[in-house]
């Protein structure tokens, strides 16, 4: 059986992370691949973006309060989006940076200290893909040395951070991107660090390099890891919009429910993998709002089911059903079962279909466990339940009127 490697096993733990899409597209607000759709832009029209790129709205300590308070173990953020813009000092490697912007100030080491003061972990995602350099067009073994020198500067600038997430490789699928280079000095510098490269919304899920540490799946759910194969272990990520976009766009309003963004947080954890939840901050780096309440419900989510996102690891999930159960990575006599789609009890005046709330629900269990008692972790109920060998069926209550959580999670001792 493989053993994850330390800094996999952490990553694992963290499971709840806070993505954030922000750069000099922001300020158009029409997401962050504006350039490229825009056929008859001139990249040398798009570049003076960044005189009007002032970063005045930028807190970066409020964006880590908020990740904090929605139960965010970790932040991504843009360092590098593909119009090559960097939110980072490059040190000489150009000017086309932050620094040298309006903003005047390097924003990543202002993003590192926030989340340093909110125990927070500080992971960097670079693009590999690049519309600024004409190298990468004419010249990639030079526009390689450059993207490797721009990475070791995040790697040596910033004190420890979590990981790099990479982004573009799809860009030239047939290239030779030097990667043994690229991520020898990630691991010269950073030996900690998880390494993840995006394979994008067509290979979601693929491993690429053998040093990567997750693979990656954008939008949708997840899929469980066979690692029959692998050489070694490898956990998963899904980074996920809070509507249609990563960067801000003013008028996209298809925004998902809090119930569908809770349900992928657990579904995630469901096959082990980690949630990354992305917001697009304003033109010069305010929390949208609307993006900013959402932040405040998951937090009222995880401040009570919190142990079970962060302590769980996958255990069974139910055939023909959405509801599973994680067991404990730190106390082998816990499981935690999940039951979705719960109704509210209380009168059939008020609640749809009559108020009954609840319903039993079977569940598969291993390694002949046997179960001494089952609690809700919201109100400290107990729940009866028979169990016929593995076999174990639930009489899962409804949620009490008044209160309704999407996902519902017991707390079960084993004997």
């Amino acid at each position: 059986m493989l053993i994850p490697e330390k800094r996999i096993a952490d990553f694992e733990k963290l499971g709840f992370g806070l993505f954030i899409h922000w750069g000099l597209y922001s300020q158009v607000g029409k997401g962050e691949w504006y350039f490229y759709h825009e056929e008859d832009l001139e990249f040398s029209e798009y570049m003076k973006l960044k005189d009007t790129f002032t970063a005045e709205d930028f807190d970066a300590e409020r964006i880590a309060r908020a990740a904090k308070m929605a139960g965010c173990k970790y932040i991504t953020l843009t360092t590098r989006h593909h119009e090559g813009f960097s939110l980072y000092d490059t040190c000489g490697l150009n000017d086309f940076d932050a620094p040298h912007s309006p903003a005047k100030r390097d924003l990543i080491k202002e993003f590192v200290d926030a989340c340093r003061k909110y125990d927070l972990i500080p992971f960097f995602y670079h693009t590999t893909l690049d519309w600024y350099r004409e190298e990468y067009k004419n010249n990639f073994d030079e526009y390689l040395e450059y993207l490797r020198k721009s990475v070791e500067i995040l790697c040596t600038n910033y004190g420890k951070i979590g990981g790099l997430w990479f982004d573009g490789n799809w860009d030239k699928p047939d290239a030779d991107w030097k990667l043994d280079e690229l991520y020898g000095t990630i691991r010269k510098h950073q030996p900690d660090a998880m390494i993840i490269n995006n394979t994008g919304l067509s290979a979601r899920g693929e491993l690429g390099h053998p040093e990567i540490d997750a693979v990656t799946y954008e939008q949708g759910r997840p899929e469980p890891l066979d690692r029959s194969k692998m050489s070694k272990y490898i956990t998963g990520e899904m980074c996920y919009t809070m509507n249609d976009h990563w960067a801000v766009g003013y008028n996209d309003l298809d925004y998902k429910s809090t119930r569908e963004l809770i349900e992928c947080l657990c579904d995630c954890r469901k096959v082990g993998a980690n949630f990354l939840l992305n917001i697009g901050p304003s033109a010069q780096g305010g929390i949208i709002p609307i993006q900013e309440e959402f932040l405040k419900t998951m937090g009222r989510w995880t401040d009570v089911y919190g142990e079970a996102i962060y302590n769980g690891k996958p255990y069974t999930i139910c055939d023909g059903s959405k509801d599973f159960i994680l067991k404990s990575g730190e106390d082998d006599k816990v499981l935690y079962l999940f039951a979705y789609d719960l109704g509210r009890l209380g009168s059939e005046n008020v609640v749809l279909n009559g108020g009954g709330g609840g319903k039993d629900r079977q569940f598969k269990l291993l390694d002949d466990a046997k179960v001494k008692e089952l609690k809700w972790m919201d109100n400290g109920e107990v729940l009866e339940f028979k169990q016929d060998g593995n076999n174990l069926e639930v009489a899962c209550t409804g949620f009490p009127y008044g209160c309704n959580y999407c996902v519902r999670v017991a707390k079960v001792t084993l004997a």
